[in-house]
């Protein structure tokens, strides 16, 4: 697959979960600490092309942190902003009648957003003020919001099979398991001895969670019994952005990382590293893997390159 520039610093990529050529990006200039942003909503070709397509892209007047699909609208993208708010638009429509919604409870950046795979009802935003917050797109404000953390939360995430279950990560060094028909966390792991920058839940077994830190190791983790993680995963340089489990097989998970590589692991084999990609030449701070193609992956960082390639193959081979 070919390579696509953009103006500004990657910071997230997301695979539509409709359209299997289809990916979004968030990006943020100057590195995401001061001026715009923008989203790119990405087309790829169908046969080998050095070109990839831009579908739409929005103007922000702040940075883009994160990006969420919505689950039931094949057209709506949820995003998290550094001005704290959370954004709505909708490819269906004129750039100028975009964003549909924009919420503005955050009291710092947005850092994360999350739908709701089970319900398709719902999504989360999880923020440096250290809240998460629960909303819905018919509501002109949020659900609920939920505050124990006592630091940043840089990712929150729903269980893939329970409609009311998330997780959410910190950087106070804990995860947390919530559900939201309870009044407080219903589970505190402390998961590191530094910032747990992002955290995943296993899409085969709801009980395994991935936590990734700025200790340079991902844990997985068995909600069950949690004093001891399952696996210890030990093979970059830097901190850890971000980690993704697979949707298409049980162990397999994707990790970016401050050491500008990108990662690729089976936490069930005895050697868990299977693959390393080098290909960015800044920080490496967004990764996806596409639910609807099995072994394609996407990444973007900071040298404003999203990269989309086959596992296995070489993406600069493009």
């Amino acid at each position: 697959m070919p390579v696509f520039k953009t103006p500004f610093n990657g910071y997230s990529v997301k695979f539509s979960p409709f359209y299997e050529s289809r990916l979004a990006v968030a990006t943020a200039q100057n590195f995401g600490i001061l001026g715009n942003g923008r989203i790119h909503v990405l087309d790829l070709p169908s046969s080998p092309s050095p070109q990839i397509s831009e579908l739409a892209s929005y103007d922000t007047a702040d940075g883009v942190y994160d990006l969420a699909w919505s689950e039931s609208h094949e057209s709506l993208l949820v995003a998290a902003i550094a001005d704290g708010s959370i954004k709505i638009y909708d490819l269906s429509l004129p750039p100028t009648s975009n964003p549909i919604r924009s919420f503005l409870e955050h009291s710092r950046e947005a850092h994360s957003a999350d739908y709701n795979p089970v319900r398709r009802d719902s999504f989360l935003s999880a923020s440096w003020d250290d809240s998460v917050k629960l909303w819905t797109l018919d509501r002109p404000t949020s659900v609920r919001t939920f505050k124990e953390h006592a630091y940043c939360v840089y990712s929150a995430v729903w269980n893939p099979r329970h409609a009311d279950v998330f997780a959410s990560a910190s950087g106070d060094c804990t995860l947390r398991v919530w559900d939201v028909r309870e009044p407080g966390s219903t589970m505190i792991i402390p998961a590191h001895d530094f910032e747990i920058l992002s955290c995943d839940w296993n899409k085969y077994d709801d009980c395994c969670i991935a936590t990734a830190s700025v200790d340079k190791t991902i844990k997985v983790w068995d909600v069950r019994s949690y004093r001891v993680p399952i696996s210890v995963l030990s093979g970059h340089g830097y901190a850890v952005r971000k980690v993704r489990f697979s949707p298409h097989r049980q162990g397999l998970m994707v990790s970016c990382s401050y050491d500008m590589t990108v990662c690729l692991w089976d936490y069930m084999l005895e050697d868990a590293l299977v693959g390393r990609y080098d290909h960015h030449t800044e920080f490496a701070v967004g990764v996806d893997m596409s639910v609807l193609v099995e072994g394609l992956l996407a990444s973007t960082g900071w040298d404003e390159l999203v990269y989309v390639w086959q596992n296995g193959t070489d993406p600069r081979a493009f």
